[in-house]
């Protein structure tokens, strides 16, 4: 299990991360999201190890990260922008890793080589970012790491690679329990891979929940009336946003959804339908909801 207690993290007067408390399960693919300078990338290194955190308590099955390097050899760290040893080749940059990580498995990047058609031999800095981007992952799953974090993984990748890649991560965490922590802008891929998400802003963990849960939580509700909303009706409900569209008003209410479909009906709507949330649609209200300013960035 991966915890943080109570972590904070300062860059002279710049409070990057503040008093988070974050739990990942084995065997789990957690999204990290949040706004702009939310601290997502600060919280990521000093998960990998790479910061030291001021206060509190980073540790990986009970043990702290920071300059411990036998746990450093289980975890895997890919950054936005993947490093590369100067002039080095796919194949050179493998015996590398090959002699910091004990699960290397050499057969396994040969096949990965093959799968994404990538020229070992050549120098990775001549590579396109895609093509950079894809060497990282052979490298980081050929070195079957414990535990894999990745800082916007799918930025420069084609849709084709995407998938493989995607396969690839759920394959090896139905395998032998890899746990995977991810962070991106791209809520439609943390919504297709992730199970848990956490909603970071200001520095501070707002929501950690099962994605699941989270949907269950928050319900967009599409009702009309003949005379408008009845203002007892709003007064009940725990609302994030409400706005008219023609004669029909959308609703994104936060609640369980039966207790919520109980209190419209009550009032005998014109119409009424409950409809899904995407995961970028509750990031919206839920920043919405904490001061965040967004205006009207609502899925049809």
């Amino acid at each position: 299990m991966i915890e943080m207690k109570n972590v904070s993290k300062s860059f002279d007067r710049y409070h990057a991360v503040e008093n988070v408390n974050l739990s990942i399960q084995k065997g789990s693919i957690y999204g990290l999201i949040g706004s702009n300078g939310a601290g997502k990338t600060t919280l990521i290194k000093l998960l990998a190890g790479i910061y030291q955190q001021d206060n509190g308590n980073v540790t990986i099955n009970g043990k702290h990260v920071y300059e411990n390097v036998s746990l450093k050899q289980q975890v895997f760290y890919i950054p936005d922008q993947p490093y590369f040893l100067f002039h080095y080749t796919t194949r050179q940059m493998a015996q590398f890793y090959k002699s910091v990580y004990p699960g290397w498995n050499e057969e396994r990047f040969l096949k990965l080589v093959e799968l994404f058609e990538l020229d070992a031999n050549k120098k990775i800095h001549t590579f396109s970012k895609g093509w950079q981007r894809q060497a990282a992952f052979i490298l980081a799953l050929s070195a079957k790491p414990e535990i894999l974090i990745l800082d916007e993984p799918m930025d420069g990748l084609d849709s084709v690679v995407r998938k493989k890649v995607k396969n690839l991560l759920i394959q090896d965490v139905a395998d032998r329990e890899m746990t995977i922590l991810i962070s991106s802008h791209n809520l439609r891929e943390i919504e297709d891979i992730c199970d848990h998400i956490g909603i970071l802003h200001k520095g501070t963990l707002l929501i950690q929940k099962e994605l699941d849960d989270l949907k269950s939580d928050i319900h967009k509700v599409q009702v009309a009336y003949k005379e408008g909303i009845p203002e007892s009706l709003l007064a009940n409900l725990s609302l994030l946003h409400t706005e008219k569209r023609g004669s029909v008003s959308l609703c994104i209410v936060r609640g369980r959804e039966a207790e919520i479909e109980t209190q419209f009906l009550r009032t005998q709507p014109l119409i009424f339908d409950m409809l899904p949330l995407t995961l970028e649609e509750i990031f919206i209200y839920e920043m919405g909801d904490n001061g965040y300013a967004i205006k009207d960035i609502i899925a049809e």
